[in-house]
């Protein structure tokens, strides 16, 4: 199984990215997907997470209203519109699959490596 994110990079306060999440090795629809984020010496947060047929969607706090998660089954690939960046939303942001269908307590079975997103003033 491989999880590739890409579409990280350097943005300033206020713009948008969107990030993409290319998997392999799974039958993809099957899974519900989800983005983390974890910050320079802090725990890794829940950012959002899909369900397998992309109905269901679930965010965390700090990014409802801001960012938007989607998935094309058709492509395997999961993405995370980021749109209202703010300075604290600088992180590496992994993507998750995950056999089970809860969005909650989101708990990831494979992980990707990780795309760094730096938002500067």
């Amino acid at each position: 199984v491989q999880l590739v994110e890409s579409g990280g990079g350097l943005v300033q306060a206020g713009g948008s990215l969107r990030l993409s999440c290319a998997a392999s090795g799974l039958a993809f629809s099957s899974y519900s997907m989800a983005w983390f984020r974890q910050a320079p010496g802090k725990e890794r947060e829940f950012v959002a997470a899909i369900s397998f047929n992309g109905l269901g969607t679930y965010y965390g706090d700090s990014v409802k209203g801001r960012f938007t998660i989607s998935r094309d089954n058709a492509k395997n690939t999961v993405y995370l519109q980021m749109n209202s960046l703010k300075l604290e939303d600088t992180a590496v942001y992994y993507c998750a699959a995950s056999w089970s269908p809860a969005l909650r307590d989101y708990s990831g079975h494979y992980w990707g490596q990780g795309t760094q997103v730096t938002v500067s003033s």
